[in-house]
């Protein structure tokens, strides 16, 4: 296990291990994602009390855990490129950043959508939906910082530094319902011994949340490919493709 974890780390072993990947990551992805979409927008019934507005979580819910998920990824990243200095993790950091902005990005918009007719208006300045932007700045301030710094192993570093110390906001937006008056509603999944959902409804949740999984791990793997090839341009192995 070790070599194999090894090996991993290694560019041309992971650039060929990638792209043996790719196609069928992207054949799991579509599957789960119109799983996930027919059980959320066919299958489950309509909410007692919101409706068919409701359908949007099927989106907004997995998107929010992916952006809490890929800045969780990218602080571990960071703490293996200070520690270690290992190029992978920092190709990893970096790539992550584009993807996680945009499930972060795209919970936003959802959360707004959602919360026009629910609250009456697009955005309050509300402790979930605030620390959510932060984050969203965050992924901004790593990507900005990155392509400031000429010196890709500088850069490593700076942005590593960024994403540890930026950690601490994913708790904060976790328990920030329960800490601070919300309008945004507690958790309904997680509280498995007695969930506020009914399966034909938080089961078509998870399913997307899988789904999404899978395409961060999709689109990690090209991005990874296409950073290591710039980084690696003069290697013999990159000669050698």
């Amino acid at each position: 296990m070790f070599l194999w974890f090894h090996k991993l780390g290694s560019p041309p072993h992971f650039y060929r291990i990638a792209g043996k990947w790719i196609p069928w990551l992207g054949a799991i992805f579509l599957l789960l994602l119109a799983a996930g979409l027919y059980g959320g927008l066919i299958l489950a019934p309509p909410d007692y009390q919101q409706g068919e507005s409701y359908r949007i979580i099927f989106v907004h819910v997995p998107s929010a855990w992916m952006s809490l998920f890929i800045y969780v990824v990218m602080a571990f990243c960071g703490v293996v490129v200070i520690v270690w200095r290992m190029k992978l993790a920092e190709v990893v950091l970096i790539s992550s950043a584009p993807i996680g902005a945009s499930f972060t990005f795209l919970a936003l918009i959802t959360g707004s959508l959602w919360g026009k007719p629910m609250w009456g208006t697009f955005w309050v300045w509300d402790a979930r939906l605030t620390s959510e932007l932060i984050l969203l700045f965050l992924y901004f301030g790593i990507i900005g910082l990155n392509n400031a710094i000429d010196d890709r192993r500088v850069a490593a570093r700076a942005v590593s530094i960024l994403a540890i110390v930026g950690v601490v906001n994913v708790p904060i937006i976790h328990y920030s319902v329960e800490w601070w008056h919300s309008l945004h509603q507690p958790a309904s999944l997680t509280k498995f011994d007695k969930p506020s959902m009914p399966p034909s409804m938080y089961l078509p949740i998870l399913i997307m949340a899988l789904a999404f999984q899978v395409y961060y791990v999709l689109a990690l793997f090209e991005k990874c490919r296409v950073e290591l090839l710039r980084r690696e341009r003069n290697s013999k192995w990159v000669e050698e493709l």
